[in-house]
């Protein structure tokens, strides 16, 4: 199915084609999968692979989440710095969760070389930009940390910084060489597509109504037909609706809004020549990017205030971008997006357990390309015999965050004001 206007650019930008695959009606399969995004598509394929029956049911189309409005860096680790991880889980899952993270986009590209799904993938790193001297005292911390870990991640100075982005406005980053960029959309559907071909069922434009158990079955209720299941893993992170009482108040959301301004050719080869993506220190993060048809994604915490040509966004981005390259006044946009971040308090995600053989991974913190592939593989290998102790963390019950909306509503305004503060 078809939304009337493209939710990012990603959408018309990708070169995996969009897949409709309408939901066909009752099923009865091993694995009921609720939302065709990185997380629901990857439990999907992994549960095929190893010889289970599954059906991803999507109420609108592969992608339409976050996973379609993702900044599209594949990244190691968690934004908190790995001994922090380690500290905050334990010596029991500590470890190994940092090491899996640490190995993440490798899986990632993995994935992507395995089933030649066409996103634009580079592997050449992305950059964690020092906005302020503040800013480059935490990289240097995060760096000593990967360094005892003996990871390949550089401690760059204010001069490589600049040869690395094109601009002098850094006073310093890291550059991850584990990590990379994709097209979101591009990675999105053609894990789609390796579905399928792994005989696994997707069903878009069926929104799951209801839940409920029949003896050893979940029933999962929709509008076009039910499905019968033995697990039923929710796969919709911060676009988590009323499907499961009170599981959208386990974490606070956040908007991320990006605009992509016109291809720009040889005015920005300059700029990202690697084509790193690019994250900064900043409190209120940005971010930047160069895609494959030479655009500039430029992006920030908050919603799209107007629209890619007039609005509150459209001046931040324009100002933001000018800070940078002051060669690049006459910039135009073409497109400006954002979408939802499910955010937990300490930070962590969390692999949730609802009911009997009912689980959700949930609030991956801005991660979600390499968390919600790592966890659909974990989810599946448990329901396919695996012992519990061998996921990446820890199942636990739903823990509601106190005053959630209130919180998520003081963030909007916050990164409201930021956007206007920061437009003149």
């Amino acid at each position: 199915m078809s939304v009337d206007t493209p939710i990012s650019l990603w959408e018309t930008s990708a070169q995996e084609p969009e897949m409709d695959q309408p939901f066909v009606g009752d099923a009865a399969v091993d694995v009921a999968i609720v939302g065709a995004g990185y997380t629901g598509l990857s439990t999907a394929l992994h549960a095929a692979e190893a010889g289970l029956s599954a059906q991803v049911i999507e109420a609108r189309q592969i992608g339409h989440g976050g996973s379609g409005r993702n900044v599209g860096l594949v990244n190691a680790g968690l934004w908190m710095p790995p001994r922090q991880v380690a500290e905050a889980l334990g010596p029991s899952h500590g470890p190994g969760f940092v090491e899996l993270f640490s190995n993440g986009p490798s899986y990632v590209f993995s994935l992507i070389e395995k089933h030649q799904i066409r996103c634009e993938a580079t592997q050449t790193g992305t950059i964690h930009a020092a906005h302020a001297t503040s800013g480059l005292r935490d990289l240097q911390e995060r760096h000593a940390d990967w360094q005892r870990l003996g990871e390949p991640v550089e401690l760059l100075s204010r001069a490589e910084i600049a040869g690395l982005t094109g601009t002098e406005m850094f006073h310093g980053g890291l550059l991850d060489r584990r990590a990379g960029t994709i097209n979101p959309m591009g990675y999105c559907r053609g894990l789609a597509r390796a579905v399928v071909a792994a005989g696994a069922r997707i069903g878009t434009g069926a929104r799951a109504t209801a839940l409920r158990r029949d003896g050893t079955r979940w029933i999962v209720e929709t509008e076009q037909g039910l499905v019968r299941a033995r697990y039923v893993v929710l796969g919709t992170n911060a676009y988590t609706d009323g499907l499961w009482p009170e599981l959208n108040r386990v974490f606070t959301t956040i908007n991320y809004f990006q605009l992509a301004t016109a291809p720009l050719g040889s005015e920005a080869a300059h700029i990202l020549p690697g084509r790193q993506g690019l994250w900064d220190t900043g409190q209120i993060m940005s971010s930047l990017r160069r895609d494959a048809g030479d655009r500039l994604l430029i992006g920030s915490m908050g919603r799209v205030i107007g629209t890619a040509d007039k609005g509150l966004s459209r001046r931040w981005a324009r100002k933001r971008l000018v800070q940078m390259f002051p060669e690049l006044a006459g910039v135009t946009f073409e497109e400006a997006w954002h979408g939802q971040i499910a955010m937990t308090p300490d930070h962590l995600p969390r692999i949730l357990e609802l009911a009997e053989n009912l689980f959700t991974p949930i609030g991956y913190n801005g991660r979600g390309i390499t968390t919600g592939t790592l966890f659909g593989r974990a989810l599946a290998d448990l329901i396919a015999g695996k012992p519990r102790a061998e996921l990446p963390l820890p199942v636990t019950d739903p823990k509601p965050v106190r005053g959630g909306s209130i919180i998520s509503r003081a963030y909007d305004a916050a990164f409201t004001a930021n956007q206007f503060i920061k437009s003149f």
